[in-house]
């Protein structure tokens, strides 16, 4: 919107632009994905004068309002101090905060609240729509540019693995599962080594990805802090797992019936309240085998919540079960 086009405008002291190309880079040495270059535009037209849209591939994936000239302040630590400001929601995360004047600054960070600028805000934002949509980053294209800058160093590897085991496409859905989950695709040679040596019996996408985890439980152990202090943990009852995996040896998918969805879900909920009064990040561990159903059963309800199985954990995981989802 036309009110905020001096926060890509240099010459205004706008930071917008390097902030972007800081987003790519992190992403880059975070995820391992390469984000293509981030066209900024104004569309007076069509937005409010404080609005913004951010679009990929044409279709918008997220908006926001920001108020030039203040500041937005978030009550991160839950002290409920008294600011004044105009009341608004954090667009990233959807957090309640308010906006705030500069001459407010120092009595709000006194109070607790974290305070950043308008930039900072649609930075942000822009930055969590890419992880949450990296997997639609990782086109055929970006893969084979992938698999050409490993094949300068582990030519057999690349060799070996295509085309005579997997094509591009099914490479590409394993990396796309794995960004699905947050997990980042930095470390390709593990992940085409693991896949070299699964693929020889199995071409499933999901029975391939979830190689390729555990293949990877050092990193995953490392991103959720499991390697830092003792970290609380729910597990998932196993006569439920059980009920799923006799399932799938009879060839049927693990589909529990609604009611035992919601039992499962209400206990869930229930068990992961002791996990984030805690201060931790939710997360549920189950067999190997039936952590993928898992993450698909519950991921509506609770979006960010993380399973794992017990295989993707490392030597160094700290880990303490707080409580067990039943059903019933």
């Amino acid at each position: 919107g036309l009110n905020l086009l001096g926060l890509a405008d240099g010459a205004q002291g706008g930071d917008l632009l390097e902030r972007i190309v800081m987003i790519r880079r992190q992403l880059a040495l975070d995820l391992g994905v390469v984000v293509p270059p981030i066209r900024v535009r104004d569309n007076i037209s069509r937005l409010e004068p404080s609005s913004y849209s951010i679009k990929l591939r044409g279709v918008e994936v997220g908006t926001g309002q920001l108020l030039p000239g203040y500041l937005l302040a978030m009550d991160g630590g839950g002290s409920g101090a008294a600011i004044a400001g105009i009341d608004t929601t954090e667009p990233a995360f959807g957090l309640p905060a308010r906006w705030i004047l500069e001459s407010e600054r120092t009595h709000a960070e006194l109070a607790g609240y974290t305070v950043v600028e308008p930039s900072a805000v649609l930075a942000t934002h822009l930055s969590e729509l890419l992880k949450r949509h990296s997997p639609e980053l990782v086109t055929r294209q970006e893969v084979q540019n992938l698999l050409n800058v490993v094949k300068e160093r582990h030519p057999a590897l690349v060799e070996e693995l295509i085309p005579g085991l997997l094509s591009l496409g099914e490479i590409q859905k394993v990396l796309q599962n794995l960004l699905y989950e947050g997990v980042p695709i930095r470390d390709l040679v593990t992940i085409l080594e693991t896949l070299a040596d699964t693929a020889k019996h199995t071409r499933d996408a999901v029975t391939l990805t979830e190689g390729v985890r555990q293949a990877l439980a050092r990193a995953i152990t490392s991103l959720y802090g499991l390697d830092k202090e003792r970290v609380p943990v729910v597990v998932l009852d196993p006569a439920v797992e059980e009920r799923w995996l006799t399932a799938l040896r009879e060839g049927r998918a693990p589909a529990p019936d609604a009611g035992l969805t919601q039992q499962l879900v209400a206990s869930l909920g229930q068990q992961l309240e002791k996990v984030t009064r805690r201060g931790h990040w939710p997360v549920l561990l189950c067999s190997p085998l039936a952590r993928y159903y898992a993450k698909r059963l519950f991921e509506r309800a609770l979006p960010r919540l993380v399973v794992l199985s017990y295989d993707e954990l490392d030597a160094r995981a700290q880990v303490e079960s707080v409580g067990v989802v039943r059903a019933g």
